[in-house]
């Protein structure tokens, strides 16, 4: 049995797959963290965010968070979703699903893996500004 989905995807990310995958007869709760394009940083409007992944890297990163969220926290299954390319406000960059038996460990390991992917992960991304541009969570 598969306990891990882990994609990095132009196209629109899909809660209802995220959602499938982690789904399981034998757990009681499954979490979720959708992360959306916001309209405002630091008092600047967004117009919108362009994503961009050293995919191979990346990739191997979400894996390692995945197993490293299965061997921490009781869940049964894992997905972690993310975009790339140009997103508009309102759009999803990113998906992390968890399912367990009991809801705490699935809200852990969801947290868990959206704080790890913001620290780890070679995803940046650019915002665009009315009056500019600029890269953000350049990660090592």
């Amino acid at each position: 049995m598969k306990r891990t989905s882990i994609k990095i995807t132009s196209d629109k990310l899909d809660l209802q797959e995220c959602y499938r995958f982690v789904e399981d007869a034998s757990c009681g709760g499954i979490s979720a963290f959708i992360g959306t394009v916001r309209n405002d940083t630091q008092g600047k409007e967004v117009m919108q965010l362009d994503f961009s992944a050293y995919k191979p890297m990346a990739i191997k990163e979400m894996q390692k968070i995945a197993d490293l969220a299965l061997e921490k926290f009781d869940i049964k299954k894992i997905a972690i979703h993310h975009a790339e390319g140009m997103l508009q406000v309102g759009e999803v960059p990113v998906i992390i699903t968890t399912s367990s038996k009991h809801r705490k460990a699935a809200f852990e390991a969801c947290e868990f893996a959206i704080d790890t992917l913001k620290e780890t992960v070679p995803i940046w991304k650019k915002e665009y500004f009315s009056d500019g541009e600029v890269w953000v969570n350049a990660h090592p």
